[in-house]
């Protein structure tokens, strides 16, 4: 078992799991925030929110440290913090909201923005990502499988590892970033190797993969999925063969995120000969917030004690408008008030400098006692034009009841708000390589959505007078990516398209139809 046994001789130990494991989770949270503020407290940011009085809270009883905490320093969203502090960081300057320079930044436009963010990367939030990651490897103890397994390799398909240098920083793909430094002892067990990563050039290196993959001995693969369905297509077309595991026997996990797994999950099922483990991760651009702990479930467990300090607001009507932008004075609370099935939108202070940072995700609680989560959707991500309430959640669970009742295979989907008449439609685009008539698919996504979400059904009474849908080849959805530069990587098409991005599809669409 090379992989696990070369992790704990490297001191990658399970005692941090433990400790999660085994303790109160609002206590490990407090020690973690008492760190961070220990750490950046002569900062600008601290000297300027004045961290010291509020780690003086820390030796009062009950939740003192956390009413300072919370009363001392505004949420901030990308935004705000971008224009009030982060940029400093870009002109070199040291000691601003993180001790030190920060050296990269992840380049991250989400789903919902259409120009990118720079999110500082910090030495310490690279050695957090990698310790989660680790830790994430030694979970695997609790599955099923092969003892071959720990002597083969993890092929990681992120972003280039070539990063642009801009003076006094570099940015690019946060998993760019991340391969970058990992360490000397990991890399015998890293696919596709330094020098295939760094290509920039997405065709190119998923065609030098592909060469090469029948040199490689793999049995974990890492990535985003619509990405990783190409790279094993590429794989299995070039090298002539059945099922990727004629090429790879000994392959039997696939690690995902960024996106809900299951619409791509048939098409994952073909490729592949033998069963698969499915395991999940939350890993953004500020930072791994949580991983499949455990085989036979679909929800994450919260890292509480590597580096983030984590606060939830629940996500209402009362915390956020109908836009989802957050309203004045929300109300927030710690890791030990949270409610099962609730829904919140997590705020994350962070050691690379996010301070009570607005993440834009919304998740909910499946486990309040083991700290477990699922992603529902974004705060931005959802559509409420007439009072429908219609999340990512609720679309996701659609796709995926329609593709099994019909026995048919939807990878993308999007879907956008318009104007019918004097009322409203939902406008649906899917991808899929199938012939289905449009109209039955618009039905039974109707009928589904109805059955799942009681404010919908109401409304489709009402308001909400059509449901349209529009089908389309998978590589519409993927041509549109690259145009806008989001081809690899962490990116991936946005399920609801508003505003600017809505009028960019509508656009390409035309001139895609014209030219064909």
């Amino acid at each position: 078992m090379a992989i696990i046994g070369t992790l704990v001789k490297k001191g990658i130990k399970i005692r941090e799991t433990l400790e999660q494991e085994y303790s109160n989770p609002v206590e490990l949270q407090k020690a973690e925030l008492q760190k961070l503020l220990i750490h950046a407290r002569n900062t600008s940011f601290g000297k300027n929110f004045n961290f010291n009085a509020i780690l003086k809270g820390f030796k009062q009883s009950g939740n003192e440290f956390y009413r300072l905490y919370k009363d001392s320093i505004p949420i901030f969203d990308y935004n705000k913090i971008y224009s009030e502090w982060w940029r400093n960081c870009l002109d070199g300057h040291e000691n601003v909201c993180w001790p030190g320079r920060i050296k990269y930044f992840a380049l991250s436009s989400g789903t919902s923005e259409d120009s990118s963010k720079r999110i500082p990367v910090s030495g310490e939030m690279i050695k957090s990502i990698q310790k989660t990651s680790f830790r994430q490897i030694l979970t695997l103890s609790k599955y099923t499988v092969p003892n071959q397994l720990f002597t083969s390799g993890i092929l990681m398909l992120g972003g280039s590892t070539h990063l642009n240098h801009h003076g006094t920083f570099f940015d690019g793909d946060l998993s760019g970033i991340t391969a970058s430094q990992l360490p000397y002892w990991f890399q015998q067990f890293y696919k596709p190797g330094k020098k295939i990563a760094k290509n920039p050039d997405w065709n190119k290196k998923i065609d030098e993969i592909a060469a090469k993959a029948k040199d490689w001995k793999i049995g974990i693969i890492v990535g985003i999925p619509a990405w990783i369905q190409i790279m094993l297509e590429r794989i299995i077309q070039h090298n002539h063969l059945n099922t990727i595991h004629d090429i790879w026997p000994d392959l039997c996990i696939y690690v995902h995120g960024g996106v809900a797994f299951d619409p791509y999950r048939k098409s994952f099922d073909r490729l592949f000969a033998k069963p698969m483990i499915y395991m999940e991760t939350y890993l953004a651009s500020e930072g791994f917030v949580a991983f499949q702990a455990h085989p036979n479930t679909k929800s994450m467990r919260i890292v509480l004690n590597n580096g983030i300090f984590y606060e939830f607001i629940p996500f209402n009507h009362n915390n956020f408008d109908t836009d989802g932008n957050l309203k004045p004075n929300p109300e927030t609370v710690l890791i030990n008030n949270i409610k099962e099935g609730t829904g919140y939108a997590p705020l994350l202070s962070t050691n690379a400098g996010a301070w009570r940072y607005l993440l834009g995700d919304t998740i909910k609680f499946t486990s309040k006692e083991d700290s477990e989560i699922i992603i529902t959707g974004r705060t931005k991500h959802f559509l409420n034009l007439c009072g429908e309430h219609l999340s990512i959640e609720n679309m996701n669970k659609a796709i995926e009841s329609v593709a099994e009742e019909l026995n048919i295979t939807i990878n993308e989907f999007a879907v956008a708000g318009i104007k019918n008449g004097t009322l409203w439609a939902h406008q649906w685009y899917v991808g899929t390589e199938e012939r289905i008539d449009e109209q039955l698919l618009s039905l039974k996504i109707d009928e589904r959505l109805k059955a799942l979400n009681d404010d919908y059904r109401v409304e489709r009474g009402a308001a909400l007078t059509a449901v349209k849908v529009k089908i389309l080849p998978n590589i519409i959805f993927y041509d549109w990516m690259k145009e806008h530069g989001k081809i690899g990587g962490q990116n991936k098409f946005p399920r609801v398209l508003k505003n600017e991005n809505l009028l960019n599809w509508e656009v390409f669409l035309k001139e895609m139809l014209l030219n064909s």
